[in-house]
């Protein structure tokens, strides 16, 4: 067993990895609070209340809340079993309004002489229901869409009907692309077709040419300006997509040429997703500001800076230049953007544009929260095993380690150390012993078994001791990891790959808590393990203070009593970026409106992908599949081995199964 870095645990390096102590010692919500960082990556959606269940308050200060356990149990009597996905349109709503209020205020306080006019990324998040609420709710604003392939563009022209609103096209474009987009214009529609390659050019000139009519143009600029975090590398020279320097100035000339450049209207950049440093961008907005005061001056009549998407938000709360974080506010972020823009226009005599982002993972990322059961946990075996007669001499040396061990709890903390470093050496040389004579035939399974037993028994044994000493109490390297050691795993019933991908491709870091129980100090530290035949189908990562940890505070499950645990903040990519890896397919997902009295509304409910449904996604017929097996239980009815009331049963389950989750029914 690998034991992990105990200061990763987030307990005081000095001391190692203290595990939680007993429930009803004091402990309080305010304790659980602060532990899962609900203080910082909560706010101010997530709360809790005096009972220990986690608060959703989806207007923020405006008031109102939901007591999510109540709520799930709500949704339970409504046949939508765990895992689920609930979305809570109002906090979608409440994003944007953040989002527009932040600009507003940037605008007033640096009188900049232009406005702001957002669009949501399509790829962020393509559910039907999620985008046509944006695009309700945004409606007061102008809010538009980005598309980045024809399907999403397709998505953008059938619910963008605002003729003020834009429709921002990226990503790679053929021929019958840019017709669509030309075609749309004349719906009525805004759509902005960015040249992010340069082959793109032609391509645009050729389909106006054909149709006698134009699109509203953009174009992408490769900034020289380097990122930071994850995708620092999706900027600069190398980017995958823009246009450099030169290829910007061929491109206008060419438009030029074919009498196209009064169409130039939009300049866009993007320095990568979920930027942790407000330096990168104020760097990227002076480079991109030049660009589009240069721009003007070639005359193209412009009018639109699109500062791209990036805008980030604090998964672990530390308000830090990390991966998982920002060191800026939502308002600190539209400050320098409307700033920085002005800055470099006004001194050319620039008219100020409008000004365009493309936030996605700041407006769709707290909407969401996933909520699933514990099927069981899994753990060493601590316990020491009552002799069986005669023990071999291997065994007898741990079950004597284990009393000395035992027996050093009766020293002071002060001369402790000295004697648990020798119990811990002397169990792990027995144990391999142990192993040893196993492997050469000198130990029964049964004995091997006890030997093991006993080695864990000592390392809980010394574990307890060291959870007992004072903060001033040196505790030896080798001891720091015991608890590590002993973390139990919890058996999670969902699918990683499906509902939380990021966590396994890109070591994403989400908040991932009980949410119920928080009233009582948890007891054990462990991870989760998905119900995916995958070694990698588990969380063991998540948010501690400065940095990540492998294990997290969880409590001991009780007999007939559910324990749920929520991941938040996954609102964005993650359900449009989930695959059907053991095909285990899409949970149940709810849409839930905030009422009057603590009342809420079920909006939409979208029933998870069935067993039948994933089948056919692979191209399995599920009535051949039943007609298969109805043969095979014929033939084993005529050879004697299954009975007919048997077979009907089989048949029975099978046909119910298709119907079913993909997932356990608890």
């Amino acid at each position: 067993m690998v034991l992990a870095d105990p200061t990763a645990l987030g307990a005081d390096p000095a001391r190692g990895s203290k595990a939680p102590e007993p429930a009803g010692d004091g402990w309080c919500v305010a304790d659980s609070s602060r532990l899962y960082g609900l203080d910082g990556w909560g706010d101010p959606y997530f709360t809790l209340n005096a009972r220990g269940h986690v608060m959703v308050q989806p207007r923020g200060e405006r008031g109102g809340c939901l007591d999510l356990v109540e709520l799930v149990q709500g949704l339970q009597g409504r046949d939508l079993s765990l895992p689920l996905l609930i979305r809570f349109d109002d906090i979608l709503e409440d994003r944007l309004e953040r989002l527009h209020a932040a600009f507003e205020r940037a605008i007033a306080q640096y009188d900049y002489a232009g406005r702001y006019q957002g669009v949501f990324p399509v790829k962020c998040n393509q559910q039907r229901h999620v985008v046509e609420q944006l695009v309700e709710s945004g409606r007061q604003w102008h809010f538009g869409l980005e598309a980045g392939s024809k399907a999403e563009l397709l998505i953008a022209l059938s619910l963008v009907d605002d003729p003020e609103a834009l429709l921002i096209c990226n990503g790679y474009k053929d021929q019958r692309y840019i017709e669509t987009a030309i075609l749309a214009r004349r719906l009525g529609r805004q759509p902005v077709v960015v040249i992010e390659q340069a082959d793109e050019v032609g391509r645009i000139i050729s389909a106006s040419r054909e149709l006698g009519a134009a699109p509203l143009i953009g174009v992408r600029a490769k900034l020289s300006s380097r990122s930071s975090g994850r995708w620092g590398s999706s900027v600069g020279e190398r980017a995958k997509f823009g246009l450099s320097v030169p290829d910007l100035l061929a491109t206008v000339e060419a438009l030029r040429q074919a009498d196209l450049l009064s169409e130039l209207r939009l300049l866009h950049f993007h320095v990568g997703s979920q930027i942790n440093d407000i330096a990168v961008l104020k760097d990227a907005l002076q480079e991109a500001g030049q660009i589009y005061v240069q721009l003007a001056e070639l005359g193209a009549p412009m009018g639109y800076l699109d500062v791209g998407g990036g805008l980030g938000i604090d998964y672990d709360g530390s308000r830090t230049a990390t991966a998982a974080s920002t060191n800026y506010s939502l308002q600190n972020y539209a400050n320098d953007v409307v700033a920085t823009v002005r800055e470099c226009c006004e001194p050319r005599s620039v008219p100020l544009p409008t000004l365009v982002s493309e936030s996605g993972r700041a407006i769709a990322s707290h909407f969401s929260v996933l909520v699933f059961d514990v099927l069981g946990t899994g753990g060493v075996q601590g316990e020491a095993p009552t002799p069986q007669g005669e023990e071999p001499l291997i065994v007898r040396n741990l079950r004597d380690t284990l009393a000395s061990i035992q027996a050093t709890a009766l020293d002071a903390p002060a001369g402790q150390g000295d004697h648990l470093q020798e119990g811990w050496n002397d169990a792990i040389k027995f144990k391999q012993d142990a192993l040893s004579a196993f492997r050469l035939g000198y130990l029964s399974l049964t004995e091997r078994g006890a030997a093991e037993q006993l080695y864990w028994a000592c390392c809980q044994a010394i574990a307890a001791q060291l959870e007992s000493w004072g903060a001033a109490t040196p505790i030896p390297d080798d001891l720091k990891a015991l608890q590590a050691a002993l973390a139990g795993t919890y058996y999670a019933n969902l699918s990683i790959f499906r509902s939380a991908p990021d966590t396994w491709a890109i070591d994403q870091l989400f908040p991932v808590m009980p949410i119920h129980r928080l009233d009582e100090r948890p007891s054990r530290l462990g991870s989760f393990a998905d119900l995916t035949c995958d070694s990698d189908g588990k969380l063991a990562r998540f948010i501690g203070p400065g940095k990540a940890k492998p294990l997290l505070e969880l409590h001991e499950l009780r007999e007939g009593e559910p324990y749920w645990i929520g991941l938040f903040l996954g609102g964005a990519y993650q359900e449009v970026m989930g695959n059907l890896h053991n095909l285990f397919g899409s949970t149940n997902a709810v849409h839930i409106r905030l009422g009057a009295n603590g009342r809420y509304r079920v909006d939409h409910v979208v029933r998870g992908d069935s067993n039948a449904e994933v089948l056919q996604a692979m191209e399995h017929d599920p009535e051949a599949l039943l007609e298969r097996l109805r043969v095979a239980s014929e033939a084993a009815i005529h050879r004697g081995t299954l009975t007919l009331p048997d077979a009907g049963r089989l048949m029975a389950h099978l046909q119910n199964s298709l119907r079913q989750s993909t997932y356990l029914q608890t």
